[in-house]
């Protein structure tokens, strides 16, 4: 894929073409095994996105308006609005990961004197699997993303970590 392509992040129906960062956090439970100094990871417990974008351009407020629809529909109004919601949650696609199931926590819209014709916008989302069935397909589609990935020669800016370790590789 040429270095100057956009890819976009898609929340739901939602692009957003800028986006400037995003963090996935991932929690794992730890259990004590009963009589023992052991424990073990039990299961994953938590699933975070947090994405910052700026909104550009005549659509910025379009964009805005769909985030905050997908925000009320992942809240409040899932099983009016769309039948499907009610077996899965927001898909979050990205180059890093997909994500089903997820619900969006928190929006903030920021606009300032310098853009004036861009929003910043920061998205919390947090994943609330709503059966087994989407938990796996989120995984397996997860898994294809990273073999994908893998496979496609990258055109990074940064420097060759043979390069930064002196030729010690």
């Amino acid at each position: 894929m040429p270095a100057d392509v956009n890819v976009p992040v898609l929340i739901g129906a939602v692009p957003l073409l800028t986006v400037t960062s995003l963090t996935l956090n991932e929690g794992y439970q730890v259990a004590r095994i009963a009589g023992s100094k052991l424990a073990q990871l039990v299961s994953p417990t938590a699933r975070t996105i947090s994405v910052e974008a700026v909104l550009v351009g005549r659509t910025r407020l379009i964009i805005k308006k769909g985030l905050e629809a997908m925000a009320l529909t992942s809240r409040a109004l899932a099983p009016a609005t769309a039948p499907l919601m009610n077996l899965t949650g927001l898909p979050v696609v990205c180059g890093m990961t997909i994500s089903l199931d997820m619900q969006i926590t928190s929006l903030r819209f920021t606009q300032s004197n310098q853009k004036r014709d861009a929003l910043d916008v920061s998205i919390s989302l947090e994943q609330v699997p709503r059966s087994t069935l989407t938990a796996v397909l989120g995984e397996a589609l997860d898994v294809a993303l990273a073999a994908g990935i893998a496979a496609v020669p990258s055109v990074s800016g940064m420097v060759p970590a043979r390069r930064q370790l002196g030729g010690l590789l």
